[in-house]
């Protein structure tokens, strides 16, 4: 298989790096022909703490996804999440340079690019800069400006930027793997390609991607990105507290939060009991499962009551008329979806990824909402031509060079 038949998204995560190797068809779908996990031991809250054990779980989903899709990986597009991540808003105003006055291709990169002349600090890159809408004149919400007719323009961006160290440390994973890092991408915007329609995103949704150790929002107006957040509450979270009040292994809480938990303690019955491995010599038990419940309830509703606080500090409560959307591995818990509908008052659903066919059926599931849009952007990228932001080079040049520039303005 040639090597632009297929593209290869690296979700890494807290609870587990996912490869997944997919390829568009001629129905405009994606198959998705290869997935590898592998539990992450290297990462805390979408930061990477051991660089050689990361490393080792790289290398091993995507080995297992080679395996599956039977062909050899060289390249992938690698996906970036943590608290260190920050979005805002600004803008960039231009005047039409051509005689008469028409806008062109031109002039939108120009005001883009004063849209982004703005100081950013040493230790942080640009990671995305998303345009949310162009001014004409005194002409607001335009979305394609080429052709029109004015005397200046001004566009209005989403510009997301993280830490460069996080970044550096990815690629220094990737490259430690034995694999090359084609692009960087935001992954809360690549679960929300993977799983919201072209409706929700031009009604206004919330798209809120709950992982291992964060949660992450991206906020959709009118089909562009108007806000972006990082929470650091999790799945984990959910699954320490199982530990500590069932006093059971991490590992068994994992599991018995996927197999029993519950998010809203009244649809469990009275009489239901679940097994419970105990710690060391304390034998296994068997408890109520509404005292799981009620563990996991008060965790899940502060993950959503901060949603819900995050969504008014935007201003755009009002303007989201399409819901919330929920995906991640801790939106298949039983009762997430109404336990989200109460507290956020607004319609919710869970999402899984769409548009996607293939042999590999489990990919439907909203576990892989963030591999499955890291592949649809790896596509896209690759049919624009779009140049890589962070190759290696790129990512270490930009550093030594604002370091020059400070100390010339200080010293």
């Amino acid at each position: 298989m040639a090597r632009d038949d297929f593209v290869v998204g690296l979700d890494i995560g807290t609870t587990k790096i996912c490869a997944i190797i997919g390829k568009a068809n001629e129905e405009e779908q994606i198959d998705i022909i290869g997935i590898g996990t592998s539990p992450s031991r290297g990462l805390r809250k979408g930061v990477v703490v051991s660089l050689e054990s990361t490393i080792q779980s790289i290398g091993q989903a995507i080995e297992e996804a080679e395996r599956m899709a039977q062909l050899q990986v060289k390249s992938v597009y690698a996906g970036i999440a943590g608290g260190h991540i920050r979005g805002f808003t600004s803008k960039g105003t231009v005047p039409i340079a051509q005689n008469d006055r028409v806008i062109t291709k031109r002039d939108i990169q120009r005001a883009i690019n004063a849209a982004q002349a703005i100081v950013i600090p040493l230790d942080r890159e640009v990671i995305h800069i998303l345009p949310q809408e162009y001014i004409v004149d005194d002409m607001a919400g335009i979305k394609e400006p080429i052709g029109m007719s004015g005397v200046k323009l001004e566009a209005v961006v989403h510009i997301v930027t993280g830490a460069v160290t996080s970044a550096q440390n990815i690629i220094k994973g990737v490259n430690g793997a034995g694999f090359r890092v084609e692009d960087i991408i935001l992954q809360p915007l690549a679960s929300a390609e993977a799983v919201l329609t072209p409706e929700e995103k031009e009604l206004g949704v919330v798209l809120v991607d709950i992982g291992g150790g964060t949660s992450d929002m991206v906020v959709f107006i009118e089909n562009s990105i108007w806000y972006t957040s990082v929470l650091a509450l999790g799945g984990d979270n959910i699954t320490k507290d199982i530990s500590i009040g069932l006093r059971t292994p991490i590992a068994s809480a994992e599991r018995i939060k996927k197999t029993y938990g519950c998010a809203l303690s009244s649809l469990v019955g009275e009489d239901e009991m679940i097994p419970v491995p105990g710690v060391g010599a304390h034998g296994d038990r068997r408890l109520p499962r509404r005292i799981l419940t009620e563990i996991i309830e008060p965790r899940t509703e502060e993950i959503f009551t901060l949603i819900r606080e995050e969504i008014r500090k935007t201003g755009y409560e009002d303007l989201i008329a399409g819901g919330v959307v929920i995906t991640g591995g801790a939106s298949l818990m039983e009762g997430v979806p109404q336990l989200a509908g109460e507290i956020l008052e607004t319609p919710v659903r869970i999402g899984p990824p769409k548009g996607i066919s293939g042999a590999v059926a489990k990919a439907n599931s909203p576990i892989y909402a963030t591999g499955v849009g890291l592949v649809m952007y790896g596509l896209l990228y690759r049919s624009t031509g779009r140049a890589s932001m962070f190759t290696s080079d790129h990512l270490f040049s930009k550093v030594v060079t604002r370091m020059k520039e400070w100390f010339e303005e200080f010293f």
